[in-house]
């Protein structure tokens, strides 16, 4: 049984991405389904399937994007899980981080929603910094 699906989720990523697999498989839950949506409205994959297994569970296969000549250069650079069951960190709209000074994203779970660090102070909204990517 898998304790934090996230953090499973986002390791799965970087070592597919590590190794250059076109695309990475997991169960599914919401959370994973909404992240997985903002990393492609984000455009760190190219885009997420979610397949009906047998006993009702779902599967949740993302597809991977590189860029460069032959595909050989990571669109994802890194991936860090910031808030963890053990110990929640949670921002107002004015502490909301900027990763790699702007050119990463924090996803933020809030009140309205799972949304991107951008959309959030839009919205002035703050929420539980989930994690950061770049």
């Amino acid at each position: 049984m898998i304790m934090d699906p996230l953090s499973d989720m986002l390791t799965r990523i970087r070592n597919a991405n590590e190794r250059f697999h076109s695309e990475v498989s997991m169960h599914s839950s919401k959370l994973q389904e909404e992240v997985a949506r903002l990393l492609k409205e984000q455009g760190y994959i190219d885009d997420f399937q979610v397949q009906e297994e047998e006993e009702g569970k779902r599967r949740l296969t993302l597809k991977l994007k590189y860029k460069g000549k032959r595909g050989r250069e990571r669109v994802i650079h890194g991936l860090e899980r910031v808030s963890r069951p053990s110990c929640r960190v949670y921002v107002g709209v004015d502490e909301i981080p900027y990763v790699m000074g702007g050119l990463g994203v924090t996803i933020l779970s809030t009140s309205q929603g799972l949304m991107s660090g951008h959309e959030a102070r839009t919205r002035r909204v703050g929420g539980e910094v989930l994690c950061n990517i770049w």
